[in-house]
């Protein structure tokens, strides 16, 4: 059985659009989650003795860049729920198959944002217990 990026396409293919749907929403729910765990990392590097550290410098930064990643990820997933109004109405010019496939690009997205900021979380909490 082909459990790869084939299987999770002919999978996509079978869902619904109410599932779909669904799913966008969960990931909007996973970033504002994202975002307040951003909030509490930011606090706890905003310490004077973590601002003294080269690494703890660049874990401040990593959470910038994150933050700035999350609003762009939710963008385009507003973007795509927008998709999927507009094919939903039956406007021109918009195709089942582009919006699947969008979805798919979005799924891919969330799943390497996932585990890249849980490696942040990591190396975070594993930097605030040596403080």
């Amino acid at each position: 059985m082909d459990t790869g990026s084939n299987a999770k396409k002919e999978i996509l293919l079978g869902e619904g659009l109410n599932a779909l749907h669904r799913e966008s929403t969960e990931w909007l729910n996973t970033i504002a989650f994202w975002k307040d765990e951003a909030k509490f990392f930011k606090d706890l590097l905003d310490r004077e003795n973590v601002n003294a550290s080269e690494y703890g410098q660049m874990l401040q930064y990593m959470d910038k860049v994150h933050q700035t990643l999350f609003d762009y990820l939710a963008e385009d997933i507003v973007a795509h729920e927008s998709l999927l109004s507009r094919l939903i109405e039956g406007q021109k010019g918009i195709s089942d198959q582009d919006y699947r496939e969008k979805h798919t690009n979005l799924r891919d997205q969330m799943d390497l944002f996932t585990k890249d900021f849980i490696e942040l979380k990591k190396m975070v909490f594993g930097y605030a217990k040596k403080l």
